[in-house]
């Protein structure tokens, strides 16, 4: 029995609350959470906080007809009454972060494609689809302005002095009265302004290197994006300024959201009950191949991998046009060799899950005898189940750090959930008493 403790619940994730109340031994907290009927949220805490420690558990899931963003605003709401209530210290509880991984979210309209090919008429001498390119001598100048307004226009209207006097542009071409550059690297003249028949040679620099020609406005291609907010720096403040002392959370997809936070944060490992589940229940795990479905989780595979001492392959995602050939299935190419062995393929979150159907995809396109994916936040947003369901994968294990209930019933024994909430009581009854957490980071 821990004391002087409350652990108040969202309405996210229900079970985990009480899993994470069981583990401790201590009754959730008397709460009243909902809706007022104009949809304001509605809180009310029941029990006393004054002077003890609260940990709100509210994980960054949206699924089953919910908003994650209620969910984060009945979150803050509830960290406001503790610190209204006199709580000594209010720590939020986020197995998922929200809005961890925005950045990488494919910025597409509703029912566009995840990866749209480049258009016949592209340029082809690109080691990557870089558009426009970077100015060189021989490279054409990229395109104008994104607000329609052609920069080569603007420049021909606009003095430049090229340390011989000013040099002033004749609209369409024709004398204005004054020197003006007609374009040829020559100082147009009239009667009044002839220059002995002279010719200066502009010196001004500019990005065009071979002519001035008059170019169309730049045009956003697909993938390019304009204006994307990162709300990771914003939900930090919001929580920090709703009075949360500490954070607890799990596997962030970038790390580095800790420093949005000037309060603590304690970022735990799936990775021990993904390595536990590995070695209790993959036959031969000694002879798999451990493998990373894009280059930003490899560290991640790694650690697994290096620890268990077993092989490593990468699955590299090609964002140039490629030709598909023997080892490239659409944009995404294997490096390794996983011909008649067991693969495990490792990644944080699966939303979609268009990178770990496609990745299994080409692993077995690649010889694989038996796929397994684990992932720590099993999210499965949109056509996530009937996209699992028709994929080369054999088993795919996920934690319960969002519901999985309703996706446990739709993929049956293709789906595997492993409970988090003993790891989470540990660091919460660890926090409280000042207790080192190091220990549940420890997964070797």
């Amino acid at each position: 029995m821990v004391r002087n403790i409350v652990v108040l619940g969202g309405n996210s994730h229900p079970k985990l609350v009480e899993s994470v109340c069981s583990s401790l031994g201590l009754p959730p907290c008397n709460r009243l959470l909902g809706k007022f009927s104009s949809g304001e949220s509605r809180c009310e805490i029941q029990d006393s906080v004054r002077g003890k420690d609260v940990y709100i558990i509210q994980t960054g899931f949206g699924g089953n007809g919910a908003k994650l963003n209620d969910h984060f605003m009945d979150l803050c709401i509830m960290i406001s009454a503790c610190k209204t209530g006199s709580a000594r210290r209010v720590t939020a509880v986020l197995p998922l972060f929200p809005y961890s991984r925005q950045p990488d979210l494919p910025y597409t309209k509703a029912g566009a494609p995840l990866f749209k090919a480049p258009s016949e008429n592209s340029r082809k001498d690109y080691t990557f689809d870089s558009v426009p390119a970077t100015p060189a001598p021989g490279i054409p100048r990229s395109n104008g302005l994104i607000n329609g307004g052609d920069i080569t226009n603007k420049l021909l209207k606009t003095s430049l002095t090229n340390g011989s006097g000013p040099c002033s542009p004749a609209p369409d071409g024709k004398p204005n009265g004054e020197g003006y550059f007609n374009g040829n690297g020559t100082n147009g003249v009239n009667g009044a302004h002839a220059d002995s028949g002279a010719t200066k040679q502009a010196s001004f620099t500019t990005h065009d290197y071979e002519n001035l020609s008059i170019v169309n406005a730049f045009q956003a291609r697909p993938g390019y994006k304009q204006w994307v907010a990162q709300a990771g720096t914003l939900v930090a403040n919001l929580l920090t300024c709703a009075g949360a002392d500490h954070v607890i959370t799990m596997d962030l997809h970038d790390p580095q959201v800790q420093g949005f936070f000037d309060v603590p944060v304690d970022n735990l490992y799936g990775r021990p009950l993904l390595k536990q589940y590995i070695m209790q229940n993959i036959p031969n795990y000694k002879d798999a191949v451990m493998v990373s479905p894009d280059a930003g989780g490899a560290k991640r595979a790694t650690a697994i991998a290096d620890s268990m001492g077993i092989d490593f392959a990468l699955i590299h995602k090609e964002r140039r046009p490629t030709r598909i050939t023997d080892r490239q299935n659409a944009s995404m190419m294997l490096v390794g060799n996983v011909t008649d062995r067991v693969c495990i393929l490792l990644d944080d979150i699966a939303d979609t899950g268009n990178t770990i159907t496609r990745a299994a995809k080409l692993l077995k396109k690649e010889g694989a005898t038996k796929i397994y994916a684990l992932l720590t936040h099993g999210v499965f947003s949109g056509d996530a189940i009937s996209r699992i369901k028709a994929s080369a994968l054999d088993k795919v294990v996920v934690t319960n750090s969002v519901p999985q209930a309703d996706h446990k019933a739709l993929l049956g024994s293709k789906l595997e959930v492993l409970d988090i909430a003993p790891m989470f009581a540990e660091a919460i009854r660890r926090v409280h008493h000042g207790e080192s957490i190091s220990v549940l980071f420890n997964f070797d």
